[in-house]
Order: structure tokens, then C-alpha cells, then sequence
């Protein structure tokens, strides 16, 4: 049953995503209900998924799967089911299906369905990337994509200054904490010996009496309460409510904000329990609460309200996780739940009174209660689980809040009851003003709409969690009772203490503190209302908003400074520093060792006459080149000399694979340089003065002695050399007799996979940048005049021979490269020079003719494939249970072929070859393209 962990993540992700995107490329209701459709029943899927599983859970069982990814950085893909991360997955997929039916009805005709439920989807996944991940490294995957994905969900509406805003914010400060997190999950990982769960939660002694354990608790909690909008990082969720409505019921009530929340319950068996770990969770949980829960009693908008009162109630999740009592972690638990049946109906019936009204500023609403009954009596209930009122499960989890805080109170005196009460006092408080200042307090001010019920489908989501919140209420021990035990069992690593959740706890001190809040919530709203003038209130001009507005004004500006500083616009100036700090981090280790680095013992080969020559030539070429740069063309043709002598000494070396690159790089390059340089001047300016120019002489002169220097003491020196187990292990494990080309495609796949893309990428960047860029033909430059002349009819001939021998050669070196000299690389150069030749024969107009079609849209298409094709060589190895990209290889018997060597890394070679070929046409005919003569 393990295998299934995998597919909750990757059916929103993947499917879903994709296919809700398809689905909604429109604006028209049939487009949304198609796109909501798609991610509906891939929510669906997932929460089967999650329920098909779960009866294991409940027999106690804790579900993994792990699939090797990237071993050697200890990363890889390793998922755990357990008591927390079902309740988490649970919550996530059936919030989420409910708010999927929700935004079907709540999109207007101008916002684009398939660009919003494709991004939900992807939240979705990375959501339950979190809470489902073993691997930590996983998670700190899954954590920033949310980050990401939230960026884009607050943003949807680009056209609005504060979403954008709000968005940026958002992704600063939590983007930021998970900078931190990571930090702290390495720093965990080193100490604990391992980055899976299921190791770290036995080793937590070991982990609380390390001497970094304080810097770990610190970096973790950071990331912790950023994402969890606690104090002083709280001010970013308040910003985030320029979202469309569904985003902040959905990442801001059900799942982003409890993100921290959640990671706090996973790591407690690791890292808390210590009076560290209780002073600053609780400390921030209890400052979080009341600061908060004031602070929303003076909002005006309905959904500024609702983010403060999230804060706050977030802040009493986390001082019930921050104390040191099992009990408090069942209360944790259990309010994790009410809380997000209640707010996200709360958010929900905000959002329908914004969508209906136009407004959601409480000094304009008033007496819907006329035209919305449905949605206020709803919201009516909503609110009382919000307060705390009995019969609601609001109610039962702050009456365990109140009964953990006089617990508490002995070590902290009165201060955490007193604060606690104040809590419920502005909770009440808070809570009427939503229903009050809504649906009553006298008629509408200046509507921008006429307000009416919305559809049936969209107040559905909302009845239904407001059901929840009733029959929770009323049956706690049979409806949430079960899944609150078993996440309780999960963060404390072992079964809880003997507690019951029960509406009647009998006449008690938590309930004279629920009466008191009841009454005192009442009576300061009251006397705001009657006294105070609520409606006049205007909030401070000092705001965490501002503060963070001005402390990154500020950061950027020093970054502006020291940029000027640094960068003056001079190259010189670059390298110079670049290559002074290269010169002192080289020599310094060496320069300060206790004995003085001189050449070892080990015996040198003679020089040979060809050896001398080759040093000569390159001597002088060298020296020609730098006396003679300013000339570009000539500076071009010196620069292929030293190729042509490195790729000589390569073979000399018996290293005919890399001759063989160096030359096709060379052919290619020279190619390259010189159609860019046909768009410059033939000779570049004298600015630089005699003393700069021997700055950079010695500088020249340091560098070169220093790498001289060590190669020197390197080579002089006997090594053990990794070159023998490649070679040993070249064709066991690889297949292939050619090491080289094996280490490519197999060993290091890795690696080239990135390097091509790196690759892929640099041609597609210098496509934007020269894209629809021309350069006027000149009638003369510096004693040179532009030719457009049709090319010899020689050359015409000549490359109608040669582009088909050259392509017989490339496939015949690809096809030998695993077990002789060749590959990808090689053959898809040689392929390359043998197009550029056309296009150099035939004029770039007839060239493109002949190939068909834009040759920029070709060319990316063919790198865009064999991005694919390595990649997907990769994902097939996983799929069959292997790392990523590792090589299956046979040499089965083929009828008058005889015996042939068959490896899975030649796809991945025929993705190098097809993204090299691309890559490099793409260059060419980009740089072709600037020149070519208007018809």
C-alpha cells in the first residue's frame, strides 16, 4: 500500500495541474466549470487516495516509501504516512475540493480559470509534498514551492497594485524563513546523522544535547513562524488578503499558514521538550494571540479582520505546541481542526458578500441580513465557533486553550490566564463586529451593487463546514475524536495521556474564563461601538507593514550603493579584482604551510622535439595575441591556433575523445565569433593607460606563475588518480569500453544533463536578447566594405556533397561513441558545422527554405526535445526503482550484426545530440538573422 504515497502528490501535481490549465484556456463559464471539473476530481482522487490508506494508519501501522534520488547529498525521495500527516492530507484535499466548487462560482468572466486552478493544483501537491515528506531535504522542496505558488495564487489579480505587492511581500518573508529552515535542517541532519524522519525521531536526546542545538532550534523556528505569520512576522498575511477570496480561505486558514504549525508537531520529538523550546514557542504563541486578536477588532475590511483573527488563533496553536504538557498537544491538535472548518466558511462568506456587494469595508455593509438570510445565518454560526460560543467546536477547544493556560500559569504566574481571557475577550469582540456590522446595524451605505444570494454551489461549501462545526460541537468524541488521538500519538511519539472531548466538562474554572470572555466581549464591543465610534477608528501610522516597506527601501539602497562602488562599468576593473583574489586565496594555504611547497620526487618524462615545438608555437601565439588583441578578426584566428595546439596535445596524451571535441568546439566557436564580430567594428579602442596596462600585466604574470606553481607541485607528486576506476568500471557497470564518453552519459549524467540545459538556456537567452534585432548594412567600416554577394558556385557544389558525408560521420560517431572515440557532444558539433556550411553556401534565405520553416522556432523546439529525451531516460530509470539516470546496458546476439552492445544511455546521448545541434543552429541563425539583408 506504500506504493500509493507517491500518486497523492503527483496527481495534483502533474495531471492535475496540466489538465486544469488545458481545461480553462478561456474566459467563458464553460471554460471555468471545465477547469474546476479537472481539479475537482483530481482533489477527489487524492483524498481517496488518503482514505483508501488511512484504516492502515489507524491500525497503528506508519506507511514509507522511499525511492532513491540523490544518495550522496542524502536527498532523496522519501514519503511517511503517520497519524499527523493523514490528518494534514486529509484536511488539505477536502478543504481544498470544497473550495474548488467554491472558486467555480466566485471567478468573474475576466479572470483567466485555467491560469487559477492550474496554480491551486500545484499549491495543493506541494502542501502535501509537506506533510507527507520523510526526507527533510524533500520538505525544504515542497516548503519553498509553496512559497513560490502562493507568490503566484496573492498575485492573480497582476493588474492590482496591492496584490502585486502583497505577493512580494509574502514570498520575501516567507521565502526568506525557509532560507533559514534550511540552514537549520542541514545543520539537523549533520548532527542527527540523517534527513529521514523516521531515524531523526529516535534520536532526539542525542540532537537536545548537542552543542548546536540552539543555533538548530533558532534557524528552524524562524522558518517556522514566518510561514506561520507569528510575531514579529506576522504583517505579511494581513497584505495577503489582496488574493482572491478562494486563495485566502484556502492557504490562509486551511493549509500554508499551518505549514509551520505542522512542521513545529513533526519535529517536537526532536527537538522540543527543552525550556528553550517552551520559552520561545510559547513566548511567541502567547505575545502572537493577544496582539493579534486586538488588533483585528479594529479592522474595517471583513477579510483584514479574518487575517489578523487567523494570526491569532495560529498564535494559540503554537503556545499550546510550545508547552510542556502532552495534553496541550491534544488541544493543538484539535483546534488545528475547528480552526479551519470555521475560518474557512468565514472566509468563504466573506468573499461571497465581497462578490455580491462589491465592498468588503464594514463602515459601508450593513443590514444584508434582509438580502443574504442563507449566508447570515451561516456566517452567524461560523462566528459563534470563531468566539467560542457552546454547542459550536470553537467552544471546546478554547475551553482546553483555557484549562492548558492555568496549567501554565505556574511557572509563568498569572500573566498567561489573564492573557488568555483577554483572548477570548477580543475574540468575542471581533466576532460580532463581523456579524453585527454586516447584517445588521442599520441599512447599506452606498453600495456599488445591489446584493442578493449567490448560487446554491456556492454557499454549499460553506453549509458544509458550518455542519462540521455544529456536529463537532455536539459530538467531539466520535467525529474528530479518533483522528485527534492518532496525530496527537504522532507528535508526541507515543500514545497521549487519558483525556476526553466532551461538550460538559461540569462547573469549572475554563468555563467562569469562557463566561467571562462571552460577557467581556460583548461589553467591549458594546462600548467601541457606543463611545469609541468604531467606524472613525484609523489605524496607527506605524505598522509592521511600513516598517517592512522601509527596512527593504533601505537594504536596497546600500545594495545600490555598493553596486555603484564595485561596478564602475569597467571589465578591466572586474577581472582585475577577480582574478588579485583568486591570486591571494590560491597562494595563501601555500604561502603560510610550515614547510615550503617545492617539487616532489617523482620521475619526469623526457621532452620530445614535437613537445618543444608545440610550447614554442603556443608561446608566441600567446604573446601574438595579446600584443595584437585590439584586432578582432586576427585575435579569432590566434585564439584557434592554441585550440588547434591544445587538441594536438590532447592526442598526444592518448586522449582522442577529447582532440576530437576541442577541434569540433574549435570549428564551431571560430564560426560563431566571427558572425559577431561581422557586427562590430574590426578593431576595438586603446582606452586603457600605460599604468593600467601594467597592472594587468603583472597581474597576468601572478596568475599564470600561480597555476603554473601548483600544477607543477601536483604533477611532481605521485597521486592516487579516480581515472583508474573508471576505467575499470567502465564497461561492468557502464557497458561501454569508451570511459569517456561513459562517464558523460552514466556517471556523471548528472551533470551533463545540467550542462546541456545550461546550454539550451544561454541560446534561448541570446534569442531574447537579439531577437527582431537588425544591423543596417554600412557602405564602409575602416577600410572594409559589407558584402552581400551570392557565395561561389563551388562552395554551392561543394556543400551539397559534404552535408550528407558529414551527417554519415556524426551518426557513425554517435553510434561508436559507448565504446570508442565519439558521442553525443562530437557527432551533434559535427552536425552542426555541416548545417552552417549550407548556410553559408546558400545565403540564409534560401538555407531556412530549404530547412522549412522560422528557424528561432525550430531550433528551440529541437532543444526543448532533448531536454526531454535525457530526461525522460532519467524518470524511466526511477520508475523501475533505480536512481535517476542510471544505465541498463546488454550485448545480446543479432542475426548478421553478430554481437551488439545495447545501453539506455545512448537515449540519453541522443538528447545531448539533439539539444547540442539545436543549441548551436540556434546561436547561428540568431547571430545570421541580425545581418541578413532586408528583400
Amino acid at each position: 500500500m506504500s506504493a500509493l504515497l507517491p500518486f497523492i502528490v503527483l496527481l495534483p501535481l502533474l495531471p492535475g495541474s496540466l489538465l486544469a490549465y488545458a481545461a480553462g484556456r478561456g474566459s467563458s463559464a464553460r471554460h471555468r466549470h471545465a477547469s474546476a471539473v479537472v481539479a475537482g476530481l483530481t482533489t477527489l482522487a487524492a483524498l481517496g487516495l488518503a482514505l483508501t490508506l488511512a484504516p492502515a494508519v489507524f491500525e497503528g501501522q506508519t506507511l514509507l516509501f522511499h525511492q532513491p534520488w540523490l544518495p550522496s547529498v542524502g536527498l532523496d525521495i522519501g514519503l511517511r504516512l503517520d497519524g499527523l500527516a493523514l490528518m494534514f492530507a486529509l484536511l488539505i484535499t477536502a478543504v481544498g475540493g470544497l473550495i474548488v466548487l467554491y472558486a467555480a462560482y466566485y471567478l468573474g468572466p475576466d479572470d483567466p480559470p485555467g491560469k487559477f486552478f492550474c496554480m491551486l493544483m500545484l499549491f495543493m501537491a506541494a502542501m502535501l509534498g509537506i506533510v507527507l515528506s520523510d526526507n527533510l531535504l524533500l520538505m525544504i522542496v515542497f516548503w519553498e514551492l509553496t512559497s513560490v505558488t502562493s507568490f503566484l495564487l496573492v498575485g492573480y489579480w497582476g493588474h492590482r497594485a496591492d496584490a502585486r505587492a502583497g505577493a512580494r511581500m509574502a514570498l520575501t518573508v516567507t521565502g526568506g524563513g525557509g532560507l533559514a529552515l534550511l540552514a537549520g535542517v542541514i545543520l539537523l541532519g549533520q548532527v542527527g546523522g540523517s534527513y529521514e524522519l523516521s531515524v531523526l525521531l529516535d534520536r532526539g536526546d542525542l540532537i537536545r544535547d548537542h552543542a548546536l542545538y540552539p543555533l538548530i532550534l533558532a534557524l528552524i523556528l524562524v522558518g517556522c513562524f514566518t510561514k506561520s505569520a507569528q510575531v514579529p512576522f506576522h504583517f505579511w498575511l494581513p497584505e495577503a488578503m489582496a488574493a482572491p477570496t478562494p486563495v485566502s480561505a484556502y492557504l490562509h486558514s486551511a493549509t500554508m499558514v499551518k505549514a509551520g504549525i505542522f512542521l513545529l508537531a513533526r519535529l517536537h520529538p526532536v527537538i522540543g521538550g527543552t525550556e528553550a523550546f517552551q520559552f520561545w514557542v510559547a513566548g511567541a504563541g502567547l505575545v502572537t494571540l493577544a496582539f493579534a486578536a486586538y488588533v483585528a477588532v479594529f479592522k474595517h475590511d471583513l477579510k483584514g479582520l479574518l487575517a489578523y483573527s487567523t494570526i491569532s488563533h495560529l498564535g494559540l496553536i503554537v503556545f499550546l505546541l510550545g508547552l510542556d504538557s502532552p495534553l496541550a498537544k491534544v488541544a493543538a491538535i484539535f483546534h488545528i481542526l475547528n480552526h479551519a472548518t470555521f475560518k474557512a466558511s468565514l472566509f468563504m462568506t466573506a468573499g461571497i458578500i465581497d462578490h455580491e456587494t462589491g465592498t468588503r469595508d464594514l463602515r459601508r455593509l450593513g443590514g444584508l441580513l434582509q438580502y443574504l438570510p442563507w449566508t447570515a445565518t451561516l456566517a452567524m454560526v461560523a462566528a459563534a465557533a470563531m468566539a467560542g460560543v457552546p454547542l459550536a467546536n470553537g467552544f471546546l477547544s478554547k475551553e482546553m486553550f483555557f484549562d492548558e493556560a492555568l496549567r501554565a500559569g505556574a511557572g509563568w504566574g498569572w500573566v498567561v490566564p489573564l492573557t488568555a481571557v483577554f483572548f477570548g475577550i477580543c475574540s468575542v469582540a471581533y466576532s460580532l463586529r463581523f456579524i453585527h456590522d454586516t447584517f445588521f446595524n442599520g441599512p447599506p451605505r452606498d453600495l456599488p451593487q445591489h446584493p442578493h444570494e449567490p448560487p446554491l454551489f456556492m454557499k454549499l461549501p460553506v453549509a458544509l463546514l458550518v455542519v462540521v462545526c455544529l456536529v463537532v460541537g455536539v459530538l467531539p468524541a466520535a467525529t474528530f475524536g479518533p483522528i485527534v488521538r492518532l496525530a496527537t500519538t504522532a507528535v508526541l511519539n507515543g500514545p497521549p495521556p487519558e483525556y476526553k472531548l466532551a461538550l460538559w466538562h461540569g462547573f469549572n474554572v475554563p468555563l467562569l474564563m469562557s463566561v467571562a470572555a462571552l460577557v467581556g466581549g460583548a461589553l467591549m464591543y458594546l462600548g467601541l461601538q457606543r463611545h469609541y465610534r468604531l467606524h472613525l477608528h484609523h489605524p496607527a501610522r506605524m505598522t509592521g507593514r511600513l516598517l517592512f516597506t522601509h527596512a527593504l527601501e533601505g537594504i536596497f539602497d546600500l545594495a545600490r550603493r555598493i553596486t555603484l562602488w564595485q561596478e564602475n562599468g569597467s571589465l578591466q576593473r572586474y577581472l582585475a579584482v577577480m582574478v588579485t583574489a583568486a591570486i591571494v586565496v590560491g597562494a595563501w594555504p601555500l604561502l603560510n604551510a610550515a614547510a615550503p611547497a617545492t617539487a616532489g620526487a617523482r620521475e619526469l618524462l623526457p621532452a620530445n622535439a614535437l613537445a618543444i615545438v608545440l610550447w614554442l608555437l603556443l608561446l608566441a601565439t600567446g604573446a601574438a595575441l595579446v600584443l595584437g588583441h585590439h584586432q578582432r578578426l586576427r585575435a579569432v584566428v590566434l585564439a584557434g591556433v592554441i585550440g588547434l595546439v591544445t587538441a594536438i596535445t590532447f592526442e598526444a596524451f592518448s586522449a582522442p575523445d577529447l582532440a576530437l571535441t576541442q577541434l569540433s568546439v574549435e570549428v564551431v566557436s571560430t564560426a560563431l565569433l566571427l558572425m559577431g564580430l561581422a557586427l562590430l567594428p574590426r578593431t576595438t579602442p586603446r582606452e586603457s593607460s600605460s599604468l593600467r596596462r601594467g597592472r594587468d600585466a603583472l597581474l597576468a604574470l601572478a596568475a599564470g606563475a600561480g597555476v603554473s606553481w601548483l600544477a607543477w607541485l601536483v604533477l611532481t607528486r605521485d597521486h592516487d588518480s579516480l581515472a583508474w576506476y573508471f576505467l575499470e568500471q567502465s564497461v561492468p557497470k557502464g557497458g561501454g569500453a569508451n570511459a569517456v564518453n561513459v562517464i558523460l552519459v552514466d556517471f556523471r549524467g548528472y551533470d551533463t544533463f545540467g550542462e546541456i540545459t545550461v546550454l539550451g538556456i544561454a541560446a534561448v537567452g541570446v534569442l531574447a536578447i537579439l531577437q527582431g534585432l537588425k544591423v543596417r548594412r554600412p557602405p564602409a567600416d575602416a577600410q572594409h566594405a559589407w558584402s552581400f554577394a551570392r557565395p561561389s558556385l563551388m562552395l554551392r557544389v561543394a556543400a551539397r556533397f559534404i552535408l550528407p558525408a558529414a551527417l554519415a560521420v556524426s551518426a557513425y560517431l554517435f553510434w561508436r561513441g559507448h565504446n570508442l572515440p565519439g558521442g553525443g557532444f562530437i557527432a551533434g558539433l559535427v552536425t552542426a558545422a555541416a548545417i552552417v556550411l549550407q548556410y553559408m553556401a546558400l545565403g540564409q534565405y534560401e538555407a531556412e527554405a530549404q530547412l522549412g520553416g522560422r528557424a528561432s522556432r525550430r531550433f528551440t523546439v529541437w532543444i526543448a526535445l532533448g531536454l526531454l529525451i535525457a530526461a525522460l531516460t532519467g524518470i524511466g530509470a526511477m520508475v523501475l526503482g533505480h536512481p535517476f539516470l542510471t544505465s541498463a546496458h546488454a550485448h545480446p546476439y543479432l542475426p548478421v550484426l553478430g554481437g551488439v552492445g545495447l545501453a539506455t544511455a545512448a537515449l540519453f546521448d541522443l538528447g545531448v545530440y539533439i539539444t547540442v545541434v539545436g543549441a548551436t543552429l540556434l546561436l547561428f541563425a540568431t547571430l545570421g538573422a541580425a545581418s541578413k539583408e532586408t528583400r
